[in-house]
Parts: structure tokens; sequence; C-alpha cells
């Protein structure tokens, strides 16, 4: 069978689950899209315009496999302000412009615009987003209509909104606010619920059948008008054959004005920020752990958005919520995402006119909920525990979000986490002297990647970093040295944590190296960390790598030290350290006999401005007899060009394989051909490559010159095991 005909089979065996789940999301979807779109002030059926053309084109263009796209919560405050300035007709003209922008940024390749924004920035923004929505709709869920120029007004409000429910004597707003009141709690509680059946209904559907059947009682079997306000009840929506009539004319008449342009360029702003975050959250989910090309994600909700702002719909964005539902319930293709959008389109055929049987409150119980979880204490705790630099850079972003605009506040989140990036490292020119160098340098090694970071590693210019690890399929083995890396930031820290999971997730592994000589403020794994300026490994707390290291020498039985030893007499007698400077060693791990002794190194090459700092693991052989003092290397090119300069390989005889793999040096050529015999030269032949060099009585040996992963560490200590074995 041809890789083509196995993925049209795979496709159809998946089929079922794909629309069974695609009809799970709509029933999120629905409710979800009338509320986003009266919270926007624009009609509710603009909500559900945006997922059914968000859906349909997504599904057929997109880039990502289990995303699902329609109307966005952080959109919510853009479009109020965009609808209220410009009004509906000219709002839509924002709305395609802005969907014509996504979509150059996803022709340019620039989806790692998103890196550029600091983590802790864009929670402040989200977070205010979640309070934006939040505080307008709680009145509206309570039957309390406000009116206040600003955000912070309706927040204060809250309180005076609490007090006046309590004293309703209008049963209509009673009812209304009871609607709302039991709707939230459903929100809260439902998840608790740990039934199967129960589950298969979302809760916000829920509050839709509940809502819908109350008044059919009222109707059929009290024989009574619903109890509810009627400005309280959802209004507006239009039969199918009516949307089609009645698509709205687009004006373009304010193009040319700055209000339409900051309208566009904030709701671009935000839809690009939502959407990315979505799918690389979603990517986690993903059971068959799949990548999302992003860019063709971004091209494909462009258009999306512009079709939808045609045809009086809001703009498309990748929506984290439904996404979820859509894995959860065993969505496992983009064919989901369409069904849930066909599912949207059979409800507002079928029941268009049973959803005005809804009431507002219950809808906006859903927005309530959903901006307080982008805006949960439990998050600024989380980010507390990070780092309290950290808290800065999230509550100056949320206020200037709150009070100023979304563009202003996070360009004030960026700009604080520099100033303190700069304030932390007391040093302006690190990051004006090295922003524009290449900082990132890949090679495959025998059996992995590395990647070595230097100077500083930040949200400034991660995404060079970033599209290294992009390339590299996720079954490899990685390892990242920031060695020479002067400042890493929390950005950074939390997106390697992220890789990791991704590659122990697919079979790989990734380490980070290098990061023992940098400090941290706290002890979270996404703390920052800076170089110290007096490298000091003698901490309180050992480092992620250093309790590794302890663990395995409990495993292998070892002795371990991890504090810095200045005493090295015993290295100074190999030819190696002869033309180079020993700081230090650390992380020792040896045998009880002492004989074996792997550890890290800190050693200096040249001086003055051509000096050097390197940092490398070795290991050290005792051994119990004297040997001929030599130097093993794989042959390369390096070592046939020595041998022009009168460096000549040592053959040894009867072991051609050897000669031509391996670089033999020595002054005593005799004594060394004596020494390399059968078992040793076939020993050196069925292992891995190492420079191993000998001053007579001792053994050295290395890989490159790096510090080593766990996985190499443990490799180095066995192969030395066994050679002192072979040797002896």
């Amino acid at each position: 069978m041809s890789p083509k005909q196995n993925n049209i089979k795979t496709f159809l065996n998946a089929l079922p689950k794909n629309i069974f789940s695609g009809f799970v999301v709509s029933l999120i979807a629905l409710p979800l899209g009338l509320g986003l779109a009266m919270a926007s002030d624009a009609p509710p059926i603009a909500g559900v315009i945006a997922a059914v053309i968000g859906g349909v084109t997504v599904s057929i263009l997109g880039g990502s496999h289990v995303t699902i796209a329609g109307p966005g919560n952080g959109l919510v405050g853009v479009l109020l302000v965009t609808i209220a300035t410009l009004g509906l007709e000219s709002a839509y003209a924002a709305i395609i412009c802005s969907g014509i922008l996504l979509s150059i940024l996803g022709f340019l390749r620039l989806g790692k615009l998103a890196d550029f924004f600091p983590s802790s920035a864009i929670q402040g923004m989200l977070a205010a987003i979640g309070l934006i929505i939040l505080g307008k709709q709680f009145h509206i869920m309570l039957a309390h209509r406000i009116k206040r120029e600003d955000t912070m007004d309706y927040l204060f409000e809250i309180p005076f909104t609490l007090n006046d429910a309590i004293h309703y004597e209008n049963t209509g707003l009673i009812f209304a606010a009871l609607a709302g009141l039991i709707s939230f709690l459903i929100m809260i509680f439902y998840s608790k619920i740990r039934n199967k059946y129960l589950q298969l209904i979302p809760a916000p559907m829920w509050i839709v059948i509940l809502s819908i059947t109350f008044s059919y009682y009222f109707e059929l079997v009290a024989h009574e008008a619903n109890p509810i306000a009627s400005n309280y009840m959802i209004s507006g929506i239009p039969q199918f054959s009516e949307i089609i009539s009645q698509i709205p004319t687009v004006n373009f008449g304010k193009i040319g004005s700055f209000s339409f342009w900051s309208s566009v360029l904030a709701l671009t702003l935000i839809a690009s920020i939502e959407s990315l975050l979505s799918i690389k959250a979603v990517d986690k989910l993903d059971p068959e752990k799949r990548r999302s090309n992003v860019n063709r994600d971004l091209k494909a909700l462009g258009l999306a958005t512009i079709g939808s702002g045609f045809l009086g719909g809001l703009n498309v964005v990748t929506v984290i919520a439904r996404s979820s539902v859509n894995v959860n319930n065993g969505g496992t293709n983009r064919s989901s995402n369409f069904f849930h959008a066909l599912f949207l389109v059979i409800f507002i055929v079928l029941f268009s006119t049973q959803l005005t049987r809804i009431p507002l409150p219950a809808l906006m119980a859903i927005l309530v909920f959903t901006g307080y979880k982008l805006a949960s204490p439990e998050n600024i705790r989380k980010i507390f525990r990070i780092g309290k630099e950290q808290l800065i850079i999230f509550f100056v972003t949320l206020l200037v979000t709150l009070k100023i605009g979304l563009i202003s506040g996070i360009l004030c989140g960026v700009l604080v986490t520099f100033i303190i990036h700069v304030v932390l490292n007391k040093s302006v020119s690190l990051f004006a002297r090295n922003w524009l160098k290449p900082n990132v340098l890949m090679f495959q090694e025998d059996d992995h990647y590395y990647i070595s970071v230097k100077h500083f590693c930040s949200f400034l210019n991660y995404y060079k970093l970033k599209d290294k690890l992009n390339a590299i399929p996720e079954n490899e083995d990685v390892i990242v040295d920031f060695s020479l890396c002067q400042f890493v930031d929390h950005t950074v820290m939390e997106n390697l944590n992220n890789y990791q999971e991704l590659f122990s997730k697919r079979g790989g592994n990734f380490e980070v190296l290098g990061l023992d000589l940098h400090d941290t403020d706290s002890k979270h794994p996404f703390a920052l960390r800076r170089l110290l300026p007096v490298p000091n490994v003698i901490k309180n707390s050992l480092t992620r790598r250093q309790k590794t290291i302890e663990e395995l020498s409990v495993s292998f039985n070892l002795n371990y030290k991890s504090q810095k030893e200045k005493q090295t007499l015993f290295l100074d007698n190999f030819l190696f350290f002869r033309t180079k400077q020993i700081n230090h060693i650390y992380n020792q791990l040896s045998n009880q006999e002492q004989s074996l002794n792997v550890f890290d190194i800190e050693f200096s090459e040249g001086e003055f401005i051509a000096k050097e700092v390197v940092r490398s693991t070795m290991l050290h052989i005792k051994l119990n007899k004297n040997i001929p003092e030599f130097t093993l290397d794989r042959e390369g090119f390096l070592q046939k060009i020595y041998a022009f300069a009168g460096f000549k390989d040592i053959p040894i005889k009867n072991h051609s394989d050897f000669s031509n793999r391996f670089y033999l040096l020595g002054e005593d050529t005799k004594a060394i051909q004596y020494f390399f015999t059968d078992e040793i030269t076939h020993f050196f032949e069925s292992n891995s490559y190492y420079h191993i060099e000998s001053n007579g009585h001792d053994l050295l040996v290395f890989g490159r010159q790096r510090l080593a992963s766990i996985k190499e560490l443990k490799a180095l200590y066995d192969f030395g095991k066994r050679l002192k074995e072979v040797v002896s």
C-alpha cells in the first residue's frame, strides 16, 4: 500500500471519532459564539458566523492538526472599542483588514514574532483581557446593565451590583439574575462531576438546554409567560435564510483615519498572539505530538477572518478551550474542525428560533467564568513563584492594558522586561553588543545534536534557538549548552521545558547543560538565570544537573563531590594541559578506590584578548602499572595535515582498520606498539571514539571539549571502567 493510500485509510478510520468530537465542540462553540459576539456589542450571530467560516477554511488550508478555529476571548475588549469608535459596518472593514495583515504575517513567515513577547507580559495581557470580559459581563449576569467609561470603573462597580441584586423587587430581574447565578455555578462545579455520560454534554450546552427547557415549561406546562424580564432575553438571531439575505454592507469610508488603523493593528496583534499561543499549547496536547505549521495556520486564519468580515462575522482565531475539548473527545485531524462548523450550521438551520429562549445573563455567566480563569489569582501565584521581577512585568502590562489599551500594555511589558534584564545584569552592553550577533551554533555529532548558546538568550533573540530546535526530529537526542551564555530569561526557560516534554514523549532526549554557574532568585525551573560575576558552584542547593549526577552516584555506588577543587596537580603531566591554565574541577564522580574519576573542568586557553574559557567533562584513570606515553584520536582531516608537519601516525601491525581509523602519536614507537595488544586494539575498534592520553602511569579520556550530558557522562564512565580492565 502506498503512503498516500495509507494516509487515506488512516483518515477514514479516524472519521467517526472526528465527527463525534466535532459535534461535542459545536455544543460549546454555539453558546460561546453567541456570548462573545454580544459581549463585543456585535449581533449574536456574528460569533457563530466566525466559527463556521473559521472551521471550514482552517480545516482545509490550515497547518495545525487538532486545533479549533472561531471567535476568541482575547478580542472582546478590542472589538468593543472598535465597534464603539467606528460603528458596526466600519468595524467589519477593520476586521477584514486585520485578516489581510494576518495572512501577510503568514506569507512572510513571521509566526516567530510571538517569540518576541516575554511570557510574563503575555500573561499580564491575558489577565487584563480576562478582567475586561469579567468587568463588563458580571453586571449583565446579575441583570444590572450599566454604562461606564473605563474597565476599572466596571470592576469597582461589582460590589454595588451585588448589593442591588440582593434588593431587587422586580420579579423579572430576580429571575434573570437567578438564571445568571445558576449558570455561573454550573460552570464552576460541573467539571467536578465525574460522570462519563453526563460529561458528553459540556457545561455551556447544559446551560442552553436548561434555559430552553425552563422557557418551554412556563409556556406548555404552566401556561404562563417566561418570568425572566424580556429585555434580558437574547434577541436579534435571524433564521438561516435571513442570514444569507441580510449580509451586511461593509463600510471602508474610515480607512484613512488613525482610529481605523489603530483598531486594525490591535485586532491583528491580539489575534496573532492568541492564535500562536493556542497552537503551541494544543501541540502539547496532541496525542501524536505533531508540530503545527504556524505560518500556514496564520494564512488560513487571515483568509477566514477576511471571509468572516464580509459575511458579518468576527475575527477568527485558534481557541485553546475548544481545541482542548476536541483532543479530549478523540479528535485526531483537521476534519473535526470542519464537522464542528457543519454542526453549527445545522443548529442554526433547525433551532435558530429556539436560541431566543436563552436568557442573556446565562450566556454572560459563561464569559464571566472565562474571564475569571484568565485573571485567576492562581496565575499570579505561579508567576510570583518564578520570580519577583516577573510579577513587576505582569502587573505593569496588566495595568497599562486596562488604563490605556492592549497595544500600549504589551509594548510596556516588553520595555519593562528589557529594563529589568539590564538592571539584573548591570550591563546595557551585553544586549546592545550581542543582540544582532549569531549566538546559536548547532552541529550533529555521532548520535545526537549539539547546540551551543553564547552571550545571552532572552525573548529578544530566542527565535534563533527555536529555529534550530524546530529543525531537529523529536525522536533524536539533543544537548543545549549554555556554559558560554551569560544570561537566560524566564521566557526561554519555559520554552525549553516545553521542548523537554515534547522530546521525552516522542522517544527523544533533550538535555540542558551549562547552567550550574548561573544564579537564580527562586528554585522554580522557569526562573531566569544569570552568570555569577565570580563563578561559584558551592551552593546551598544543587542544580538540576547536579541532583541528577548525585542520583547517578547512588545508583552506581560512586562518591560525588559537587564543590570546586583547585588541587589539580594530577592533570599537569598530561600533554593536553601543558599550554592551558586549569581554573578548577567540580562535579567529581569517583569509584570507591579513587581509580576512576569523572569530573567537569574549567580551563583557559591563551591570554588577554585571546583568552578563551572552556568547560568540559573528562575522565581520569589511575593505573597500577607504568605504560608508554601516547595520545590517541580519531583519524580526521586535521590529523592528515599533522602528518605533513612531521607528526607520524604509529601503525599497529595486523590491524589496518585501527590504523586507518585512529591517529596514534608518541615518542617511544616500539613501546607503544608493544602496549597495543590485540585485546586493547579490538577494544578501541569496537567502542565509541574518545581522545585518550597517557602520561606514563595514568589515562585522561574525554570526548568533545564541552560539558557532557548525563547520558554521555554514563557512557564515559562505563567506557573508562572497561578500558581500565583491559589495560590492567
